[in-house]
């Protein structure tokens, strides 16, 4: 098996040959954002106001990074359940956001509008944030400031490891995993 690094952000052609259970190493530039972040960008797009950054082709992680370490470039920044996202996820996508990335399964809302947008989740290991955090090179608060671990954040990010879970094709690693499971037969 062969990992791919990718570098952000995707491109169309880079989103077209993705596939789910594709292994990758993301290197580049990602933003964070978790529920309260979430919140204010989609009420944001809803009164049509400008947003402090764009989202047009950006890969959003759902981590809420923990405080900074003397000598450290973030604290541990280990993924959120992509579940508590979703409801603001399709919006998100409508406005240009073409990767989302973080932990577990994503509703079948999601997933539709991950195919009708041509985007992608991705999922990092759970319970891995500070082994994820020394993939991250910089990171600075764009936005939100006041939310805290749930600002947005700019990362620059070197051989993050992930794994596509929905392509945009509209295929899902967790469906075909259970399916797979069902037909051993014990």
């Amino acid at each position: 098996m062969s990992i791919r690094k990718l570098h952000l952000p995707l491109t169309s052609a880079d989103l077209a040959t993705l596939r789910a259970g594709d292994s990758v190493l993301l290197n580049g530039i990602m933003l964070t954002a978790r529920d309260g972040s979430h919140r204010r960008i989609v009420e944001a797009l809803r009164k049509g106001e400008k947003l402090p950054f764009p989202l047009k082709g950006q890969a959003i992680y759902y981590t809420g990074p923990t405080p900074v370490r003397k000598g450290q470039v973030i604290g541990s920044a280990g993924p959120t359940t992509s579940t508590r996202m979703d409801s603001y996820t399709p919006m998100l996508l409508k406005a240009g956001v073409n990767c989302t990335i973080g932990k577990g399964k994503r509703s079948e809302d999601v997933r539709k509008a991950m195919r009708q947008h041509k985007a992608v989740y991705l999922a990092v290991v759970g319970g891995a944030g500070a082994l994820i955090a020394r993939t991250i090179k910089r990171a600075r608060v764009i936005a939100y400031s006041d939310l805290g671990a749930e600002a947005v954040y700019e990362l620059e990010v070197a051989n993050m490891p992930a794994v596509v879970i929905n392509d945009i094709y509209g295929n899902d690693l967790y469906a075909e995993g259970r399916s797979k499971y069902r037909k051993i037969q014990i």
